[in-house]
């Protein structure tokens, strides 16, 4: 992994308003059934991932590139992501598009069913391009999902790798791929659900996980990261093919945990930190993010991360 440095951590990907609904269960069709809650609240992968690297780096460490609508959503998300330290010059709002918004329905088991409409994040193009490649030069980190176009996310990817730029990518939401999509990608951080659909492979426990992993590194990745949820996570590549235990704590909200995970991995690397000291900061912040609601207002500080892994 790359040497610490001054460098930006740079987020492209998605912005959305979360709208969330706790109740016991789903209604039946045709069926009213009263839900416990509702609430709005900041999210999408992209400014999820740069708000959690936000918070265990400090403010204008990490600078974000994508696209909102010009609505109140808008004005809302671009609010969020300048309280939380993220830069918000590469963003645009576009003129007679809505934001992007997920729904997010929490069941009595705390499981989360998630149903986005992407919105302005599918209108991101050669501006979110250009952007990218003019910030590689000052960059350490370039972390990166599915939520917008993968042509664009692609093409930043090639600019980052030119540049020297360790390229973390998330393969949320599961999308058709081009061939040599990853070429460009130094880590890939994928879920069971996500690793299943890109190799095949049915990943339960932590065999079938390193077993997945494995076949990820075939496509050309240096370093598979396969995330397990409350248990963990197997990593293989940079001289390790090992499983790091989950912290168990009692979760309030898992909406986002993959994404805080994703932060603290970013903010780690972007550190110097050896992958293996990366993954803990990234499971101990995933940990922390769950024993709180929402999206971004879960990500832990660095200090609740620090107390927690000192508690440990």
């Amino acid at each position: 992994m790359s040497e610490s440095s001054n460098k930006k951590i740079v987020v492209v990907g998605g912005l959305n308003m979360d709208l969330f609904i706790q109740a016991d269960r789903f209604p039946l069709p045709g069926e009213t059934f009263e839900g416990d809650s509702f609430y709005t609240g900041g999210g999408g992968k992209g400014a999820n991932q740069a708000i959690a690297a936000a918070q265990l780096s400090g403010r204008g460490v990490v600078e974000m590139i994508g696209r909102v609508g010009d609505d109140a959503f808008g004005v809302d998300l671009l609010a969020n992501l300048n309280r939380y330290g993220v830069g918000t010059g590469a963003i645009q709002a576009v003129d007679g598009e809505a934001s992007g918004i997920a729904l997010i329905f929490s069941d009595a088991q705390r499981e989360n069913y998630v149903l986005p409409v992407y919105g302005a994040n599918t209108t991101c193009g050669d501006d979110e391009v250009e952007r990218g490649r003019q910030l590689m030069s000052s960059t350490s980190v370039l972390l990166m999902q599915q939520e917008i176009p993968t042509n664009v996310t692609s093409a930043i990817a090639k600019h980052g790798r030119e540049a020297g730029v360790t390229v973390i990518h998330d393969p949320a939401p599961v999308r058709q791929l081009p061939k040599g999509y990853f070429d460009s990608v130094s880590i890939l951080v994928p879920n069971q659900l996500e690793a299943e659909a890109l190799t095949g492979i049915e990943v339960t426990d932590a065999a079938s996980a390193r077993e997945a992993a494995h076949a990820i590194r075939k496509t050309s990745v240096p370093v598979a990261i396969l995330k397990l949820g409350a248990d963990g996570c197997y990593v293989v590549g940079d001289g390790i093919d090992d499983y790091f235990p989950g912290h168990k704590v009692e979760p309030v909200a898992t909406v986002a945990a993959g994404d805080a995970f994703a932060g603290g991995l970013a903010t780690g690397i972007a550190e110097g930190m050896s992958l293996s000291d990366a993954v803990h900061l990234a499971n101990a912040t995933g940990a922390v993010s769950v024993t709180k609601e929402g999206a971004q207002d879960s990500m832990p500080s660095r200090a609740e991360v620090q107390a927690f892994l000192e508690s440990r």
